[in-house]
């Protein structure tokens, strides 16, 4: 594992060309949009050449390994389809992330699979992962998936003097 906290822009950026083709949408829809500073980043699900590579219910027939699996190849996805649309990650913060898990309504285990997600982010930007949290227990996900993630982001822009 790389030690990214310190990682110069660059670094950032060759990291996120090294990870697998951030998916394609699913749907009528764009996967990041920016505007004003900000970068909202569509659901990104657990998928490996398009299909998903992990199905099932937390709590049932997914077990917490493969939630986390699937939390941490969502949370690359996230990262590939930044760096796809933006073409830099140099100013990029991470400011938000929601992981929506597809649960049983008795599982409980939703910290210890949103942490893989928290955690493969920061491993691959770094300090500009540090970020807010929300965690949903929900009774369906496209495909069948047990992990979608949802990511806000803030983009800075370097003035340079004149």
């Amino acid at each position: 594992m790389n030690n990214t906290s310190s990682m110069k822009p660059g670094g950032l950026d060759r990291s996120a060309a090294a990870l697998a083709p951030a998916p394609a949408p699913l749907g009528a829809y764009r996967r990041v949009i920016a505007h004003d500073g900000l970068v909202w980043l569509s659901g990104m699900l657990p998928l490996r050449d398009g299909r998903p590579a992990w199905t099932g219910t937390l709590g049932d027939d997914c077990s917490v390994e493969d939630g986390i699996a699937a939390a941490r190849l969502a949370a690359e996805n996230a990262v590939a389809a930044l760096y796809a649309d933006l073409g830099s990650l140099a100013h990029l913060r991470v400011v938000r992330l929601g992981v929506y898990l597809r649960t049983t309504p008795t599982f409980t285990d939703h910290p210890r699979v949103a942490d893989a997600a928290s955690l493969r982010v920061r491993e691959l930007l770094g300090a500009r992962a540090e970020h807010t949290r929300l965690v949903f227990g929900v009774a369906s996900l496209p495909g069948g998936m047990p992990v979608e993630l949802e990511v806000v982001c803030m983009v800075s822009v370097q003035r340079t003097a004149s």
